[in-house]
């Protein structure tokens, strides 16, 4: 169309701008909207992958807590007779209410299983595997989430499944007090001078020595220091958490072995006392102190291992 007028002219101009702004409108609103979904998604996968790292977090507790129910268990004198198996059952319960717990409070859905409960290279760990399907919304997530719990600060479950709750064995002041079970254990077994271990105590609570290497229990004040503190110790004879749960004084896995202190002054030589030699190896010691109620009695090899050696 030909323009031939001023009037013409305006009213041509006046409609290029309108259908600019227009364009112009509609630009700026689907940008708002694409930055405002944009964010809307980013908090979302935000809000998604702190519940993940929430729950994750928390599992290593919660499988603490499976083992240390294990372990109530056998404090309330009933037999664990498959540790592994036992430990699963208390965790998958353990993580069934969490999981419910979570969908009340974030509406996800969490479906957990617990795979394996192992051994670990160290004793003081125990590894767990499990697997998680996590699903909020669109957004899922699936692993095979793997921790290692501690057993530091556990109770000691071997001496009450070896020995049973109605043996008179008796547990305060954070030891074990064998009274008369031990010595009547020693005799039903044939074992030499049971009376020496009448009123032997070890130690409640797994706790790791800082001694080490061990032959430094040797230095002056470090045994005294360990006994004081109830320190326990790698052995490859001594048994496993796992297998102190199911009451067995040894094993084929890495364990711990703690020293059953006697309070006699018999000088009568009598097993050896790490644990794991009472309750299986049955070998012989002898006090390293004759003369003190309360020494440690010992073989050879565990003198040798922790810088006892006399020096006659």
């Amino acid at each position: 169309m030909k323009i031939n007028s001023k009037g013409n002219l305006i009213v041509g101009t006046t409609a290029i701008l309108i259908i600019a702004l227009l364009f112009i409108c509609i630009f700026v609103v689907t940008s708002i909207n694409y930055i405002q979904n944009k964010n809307i998604g980013i908090e979302s996968n935000d809000n998604f992958k702190y519940i993940i790292d929430d729950y994750t977090q928390n599992l290593e507790l919660n499988c603490r807590d499976a083992i240390d129910e294990a372990t109530q268990k056998v404090f309330n004198g009933l037999p664990v007779t498959n540790s592994e198996n036992q430990i699963k059952k208390n965790l998958n319960k353990i993580l069934d209410k969490k999981n419910k717990e979570y969908e009340e409070k974030y509406d996800v859905k969490i479906n957990s299983e617990t795979l394996s409960v192992e051994n670990t290279k160290s004793p003081w760990k125990i590894l767990f595997k499990i697997k998680l399907n996590i699903k909020k919304g669109d957004e899922k997530y699936s692993k095979i989430v793997e921790k290692n719990a501690s057993v530091e600060g556990l109770r000691d479950p071997l001496p009450i499944a070896k020995l049973t709750i109605m043996s008179g064995i008796l547990t305060y002041d954070n030891q074990i007090h064998y009274k008369t079970a031990l010595s009547t254990y020693m005799l039903l077994h044939h074992l030499d001078s049971p009376e020496s271990y009448i009123e032997a105590t070890a130690p409640l609570y797994i706790k790791k020595c800082p001694y080490d290497p061990y032959i430094h229990h040797g230095d002056p004040g470090v045994i005294e220091d360990c006994l004081k503190h109830g320190y326990f110790h790698e052995s490859a004879d001594g048994s496993c958490y796992l297998c102190r749960l199911e009451g067995k004084g040894k094993c084929p896995h890495y364990g711990l072995e703690v020293f059953i202190q006697t309070h006699t002054p018999l000088k009568n030589e009598s097993l050896s006392c790490p644990d794991h030699v009472v309750f299986a190896d049955h070998y012989n010691g002898e006090k390293i102190n004759p003369d003190d109620w309360n020494s440690l009695i010992l073989d050879s090899s565990h003198r040798k291992k922790y810088g006892l050696i006399n020096d006659e």
